[in-house]
């Protein structure tokens, strides 16, 4: 009799064990890795990169500084993006609204921009642009760190210039932002280029055309096409799965 229960708790210890053995084969690695955190990231590295600090509402004039059109051409921008009157855009990270703006007057009244910020400074902005005439179909949305904010199969295409980087949760994001395109919709991704050192903007703040791609790729978007148009920035683009 002895024997039987010594063999039954062994043959419990050695079950446990497999099973503890099985839930580390099979658990989920960690998406994220807390790091030390360097002078402009925030001690959080996702794919290889330190996630990089968000600028402030205090930054909203660099934004709308003189010389970025001529630093960035977003007139060639636009032209990439091929807006068309009535369709419904996602300006993820919106800031001032300086591309908000101009995407409004390309989709047209029919059209929509969500015009997205997880700092309420920045929204309160956006909704005193809303309240022109001209600007009436952008519509200031409140977002999260890891939310749009925004009902499924709402809009045709979601861009994010110099903010994807700043994402504090970018898995959790790029789902969120998947979730609200309609099937087929796409994702812009505008970045300056890591590539090139003679870009005057800090390193965390920049990203490779590479780095992009693998991280898009990870949670399910398709490369479509980059457009090596702008001086400084890529413009890498995505399409979500057509259901």
């Amino acid at each position: 009799m002895k024997n039987i229960l010594n063999r039954s708790v062994c043959m419990g210890a050695a079950l446990v064990l497999l099973s503890l053995c099985s839930l580390t084969i099979f658990a989920e690695p960690d998406i994220y890795r807390q790091i030390s955190a360097t002078r402009d990231g925030i001690g959080k590295s996702y794919m290889g990169r330190e996630i990089a600090q968000v600028m402030g509402f205090q930054g909203a004039q660099w934004l709308e500084r003189d010389e970025r059109e001529q630093e960035e051409l977003g007139d060639l921008l636009l032209r990439e993006l091929a807006l068309k009157p009535g369709m419904d855009v996602m300006d993820v990270g919106a800031g001032t609204g300086y591309y908000s703006r101009r995407m409004a007057t390309l989709v047209g009244p029919k059209g929509k921009i969500y015009a997205i910020d997880v700092q309420r400074e920045m929204v309160d902005m956006l909704a005193t642009l809303a309240k022109k005439p001209e600007f009436a179909n952008v519509k200031p949305i409140l977002g999260t760190e890891k939310s749009v904010a925004l009902p499924n199969g709402v809009a045709d295409l979601a861009i994010m210039v110099d903010v994807y980087h700043e994402l504090e949760f970018p898995v959790e994001m790029l789902a969120s932002i998947t979730r609200a395109l309609r099937p087929g919709g796409r994702v812009v991704f505008v970045e300056y280029r890591t590539e090139d050192p003679n870009v005057p903007i800090k390193a965390l703040h920049k990203m490779s055309e590479a780095q992009i791609r693998r991280e898009a790729e990870q949670n399910g978007l398709i490369w479509e096409r980059t457009a090596n148009t702008l001086p400084w920035q890529h413009v890498v683009i995505f399409k979500t799965k057509i259901m």
